[in-house]
């Protein structure tokens, strides 16, 4: 089992009978608009938000904020790891090359887990936002959204960034305005954001306790999670020792005020406790305004869902494309996976995440929620694990972004993830650690006897210090 525990020396990427690489076109700006755009600030607030605000009511912004503060560090770990393991594989690469083939196959799984369900959860609030336009279903619109997003996902990604670019301008604008909005009509003062209240299910006034803001951690982490795509994106920034860690901390900066900022608008300008725990923000939008000021603002949250289909299913290509390039499956699978099209994206891998996305929009919104908050905190806690070890051995003489306060922050990181797993609700433990359970049994049984053909991470030659 010293597989399981010792770091993996990476592989180079083979000049033959090979995968092609994946095209270094996107500078800081591109890889800040696309990773921007996967946060999607406007679409997360529209749609993940409200369901805190009736679970923690007042105390939404302040777990948010929380959250914010503790991805910061996750944020330095990424940064680190991102500029010393430059992969399109993302967290699985780098937990592999710094904590073992096991640990890195796990994360793998988890980060799977996390990108092939927030798409459908995000999709599926286009239907609210399309409302004041015409009335669709949920679920079905999801699954078109998922659909149209993987059509878009099999175009060249330097245009992909212009077109989520102009998307990302209309979502923060909308957001803008329901700060904007929700300030000047505030109904009560900077207090209520830490008066920690919510409506209960009789319509009275309960309080909200310190375990359920922990609790709600995980979906704050959610938040703003899509930061991390700056480190799948990886293999197609130029320069991406200096590149990554710059679009990573500024993707997390500037998604945090976009989503936090309105939060607290929202927060002081809802009419009353029921309003704000009700969530719904289109009418608060249409109350505080007029019926043309709602509508666009809703369609421009429509517009943000889309935007973050796209490079959703943009990112979770690659993460497939870099599995099957370092043969995580069997041979024809790993043939397909590793396909790329004219456009030089992996069409394969894309319409493989594209398609499953849009039948999840037919499964329970509340357990897919769970699912993901239990596997971005699982993930984030391995990637703390790798960044504890980043620096041993020959790591510690590469060229690469360091964290400030290591190995502080990472040990600090790791204690309260683990304490934020043990506060989330049984039945999302037991389906994501299934999971999980299942993906080890498939370590053990086809890759771990295959090990010196299977699982073999890999980085670009041009990514080699």
């Amino acid at each position: 089992m010293t597989d399981t525990l010792r770091p993996v020396e990476n592989a180079p990427v083979p000049t033959s009978g090979s995968p092609q690489k994946l095209k270094r076109s996107i500078g800081v700006v591109g890889g800040t608009l696309l990773t921007l755009s996967c946060v999607t600030p406007a679409s997360t607030l529209f749609v993940v938000v409200p369901d805190l605000f009736g679970s923690l009511g007042t105390a939404t912004a302040l777990t948010i904020a929380i959250g914010s503060v503790l991805c910061i560090a996750v944020a330095f770990c990424y940064s680190e790891l991102g500029t010393l393991i430059p992969s399109a594989g993302g967290e699985y690469a780098m937990v592999s090359t710094l904590a073992g083939r096991l640990a890195g196959w796990l994360v793998f799984v988890l980060s799977l887990l996390v990108v092939m369900i927030v798409p459908p959860v995000i999709a599926m609030g286009t239907a609210d936002y399309l409302a004041p336009v015409v009335h669709l279903d949920p679920a079905m619109t999801g699954a078109g959204v998922m659909l149209l997003a993987t059509l878009a996902g099999l175009l060249d990604l330097r245009a992909n960034a212009w077109i989520t670019g102009i998307f990302l301008v209309l979502e923060v604008v909308a957001a803008g305005v329901v700060a904007v909005l929700g300030f000047a009509h505030g109904e009560r003062g900077a207090g209520s954001l830490v008066s920690m209240q919510v409506t209960g299910a009789g319509g009275h006034t309960d309080h909200v306790t310190a375990m359920m803001v922990v609790s709600g951690l995980a979906i704050a982490l959610f938040v703003t999670q899509g930061f991390s795509t700056a480190v799948y994106l990886s293999e197609e920034l130029e320069n991406p020792r200096r590149t990554v860690a710059r679009t990573v901390l500024a993707t997390l900066a500037i998604s945090s005020v976009v989503i936090l900022v309105p939060v607290v608008a929202i927060t002081m300008g809802a009419p009353d406790l029921k309003a704000l725990t009700g969530g719904d923000l289109s009418s608060m939008v249409t109350a505080w305004s007029n019926t043309a000021v709602g509508t666009f603002v809703s369609l421009c949250v429509a517009l943000a869902i889309i935007n973050a289909g796209i490079v959703m299913v943009i990112q979770n290509s690659r993460v497939l494309f870099a599995s099957a390039r370092d043969k995580a499956w069997p041979e024809p699978v790993n043939q397909a996976l590793a396909r790329l099209g004219r456009f030089g994206s992996p069409w394969v891998a894309t319409l493989v995440v594209g398609v499953p996305g849009a039948l999840l929009c037919f499964v329970n919104l509340d357990t897919l929620y769970g699912v993901t908050g239990v596997s971005v905190t699982g993930m984030y806690l391995l990637v703390a694990v790798a960044a504890l070890l980043a620096r041993r051995g020959a790591h510690a003489h590469t060229p690469a972004w360091r964290m400030p306060l290591w190995p502080a922050m990472p040990v600090l990181l790791i204690a309260v993830l683990g304490y934020i797993l043990t506060q989330q609700e049984a039945t999302y433990l037991l389906w994501t650690g299934g999971i999980t359970a299942a993906a080890t049994v498939y370590w053990a049984l086809y890759l771990r006897p295959r090990r010196a053909t299977r699982w073999l991470v890999s980085l670009p030659e041009d990514a080699r210090a």
